[in-house]
């Protein structure tokens, strides 16, 4: 007789399960131990890091959850993706994270102990039946997950299940906004181990638009063309990291002047140019985030090459600017000090003082770069927006024109033409170095690097 009390809420996949299938499914199973060898990437980085956070809160019991999965319709979650500050500090990045919880538990005045409360794998033997029955964190379902012994050896913390974690310390909005300052603030310098998978990121994303170069004769064929670029950038990003970082920006013609455009549902012309905003991410989270405009044809048109000079023009002053000591603001009012000069020259602004310019150019000029695409965004004005640039902080310079089709203050022939370029640097000692020099900025450096690889796609 099927029992059909136990049944679990897993959604229209679980069958009644009888008692003889319960019997039958606890015994008989091979030891599939991890590799004892096996330790995160960044095992011997996290403990002076888990010290920082530490001395910024003596004696706080501090929680920092990896976060839960998210229902994206019915029975069906969203990929998960452990919080930036959570992978920061234990290494731990995979889509077995959900739910997990990392405490520092004060350890004496000025010291705490790191305890890692996770949701181990379920032994298959005491009758507990997840491992085959739950869709969300079964091991049929899912995939195998370390147990306790195996976490400790994967992470050097000491770990324990999630369901001894307790109730969390009450603790004030103010409390936390307090913690997650203090872990954006840490992040904000990046180590050389950083800068490498940093490094390994850009190079994955330079590779992707390789692949969309190559891949444009069939997008221009396809009636939604950006979505065949999105979707050709995203298999690069899944096959050598994570996946893509953010949504990616696939904007072709007017769409391009759209600052996030992710619908990427139009169709490609070869009259206009094409604005890719895409970054792969690392198994390590760490993410790329660059841009380039290209002309669809495969070469500028005059007044595709005007714009693009502009801004190219704007970001070579805007790099320029970098280096440690500066003002984190002094590389865009450099850029937009070049684009508003640039408008008045064309007729399009009376004069390039005051900021005017912005309707044309509305946004930021960079930001910093890490785990998250936009990074560190909970640190202090005065850490970020008002500081000033370090050594081994990485960021982009991005300045852009977005020229909307339907601006009567623009000429005819400049609506509806929108450029952006976007690189990442690290800052060095004396000034900053470009880590996405791989992809050609220039307008020759461009026309000449298509021409190479749709040659290429067509012979």
């Amino acid at each position: 007789m099927t029992d059909t009390s136990s049944r679990l809420n897993t959604g229209s996949h679980d069958r009644p399960v009888s008692a003889e299938l319960s019997r039958f499914m606890a015994g008989n199973w091979a030891a599939t131990p991890l590799p004892a060898a096996g330790r995160v990437p960044a095992y011997a980085l996290t403990p002076a890091r888990r010290a920082r956070l530490s001395a910024r809160f003596p004696g706080e019991r501090l929680l920092i959850p990896a976060g839960e999965l998210t229902v994206r319709s019915n029975d069906a979650d969203f990929r998960f993706r452990p919080h930036s500050a959570y992978a920061w500090l234990t290494g731990l990045t995979g889509e077995d994270q959900a739910g997990h919880v990392l405490a520092l538990e004060p350890s004496g005045p000025h010291a705490h102990e790191a305890v890692l409360y996770l949701r181990p794998r379920s032994s298959r033997a005491d009758g507990n039946q997840e491992f085959f029955r739950d869709r969300r964190y079964g091991e049929f379902w899912v995939g195998r997950r370390p147990d306790l012994a195996e976490a400790e050896r994967l992470t050097g913390i000491r770990c324990a299940h999630l369901d001894t974690l307790g109730a969390p310390p009450a603790r004030s909005a103010a409390d936390d906004a307090a913690l997650a300052t203090a872990l954006s603030e840490l992040r904000l310098v990046k180590d050389a181990w950083e800068v490498d998978q940093l490094q390994v990121a850009v190079d994955h994303t330079a590779a992707g638009f390789e692949d969309v170069v190559r891949a444009l004769p069939r997008a221009l064929a396809h009636p939604r063309g950006e979505r065949w670029i999105e979707g050709v950038f995203g298999l690069r990003a899944r096959a050598e990291g994570n996946g893509t970082g953010y949504n990616t920006i696939a904007a072709s013609g007017a769409h391009a002047g759209i600052l996030h455009w992710i619908h990427n549902d139009g169709r490609l012309d070869r009259d206009e140019l094409l604005l890719l905003d895409a970054g792969v991410e690392t198994d390590t989270l760490y993410t790329a985030d660059i841009t380039r405009t290209l002309p669809l044809s495969g070469r500028f048109s005059p007044v595709q090459r005007q714009v693009y000079e502009l801004v190219l023009a704007a970001q070579d002053a805007g790099i320029a600017a970098l280096r440690p000591g500066a003002s984190f603001g002094d590389f865009h009012r450099a850029g937009m000090r070049v684009i508003a000069e640039g408008l008045a020259h064309w007729g399009v602004l009376k004069h390039a003082e005051g900021d005017l310019h912005r309707r044309y150019s509305l946004c930021s000029s960079g930001h910093m770069l890490g785990l998250d695409v936009h990074d560190c965004a909970k640190a202090r004005a005065e850490t970020y927006l008002e500081g000033v640039l370090e050594e081994g902080q990485v960021l982009t310079v991005e300045p852009g024109l977005y020229l909307q089709p339907d601006d009567e203050t623009l000429p005819a022939e400049l609506r509806g033409v929108s450029v952006r370029i976007e690189d990442d640097l690290v800052i060095t000692a004396d000034g900053a170095r470009l880590m996405s020099g791989a992809l050609p900025r220039t307008v020759a450096g461009v026309e000449e690097w298509m021409g190479t690889l749709l040659d290429s796609a067509n012979a």
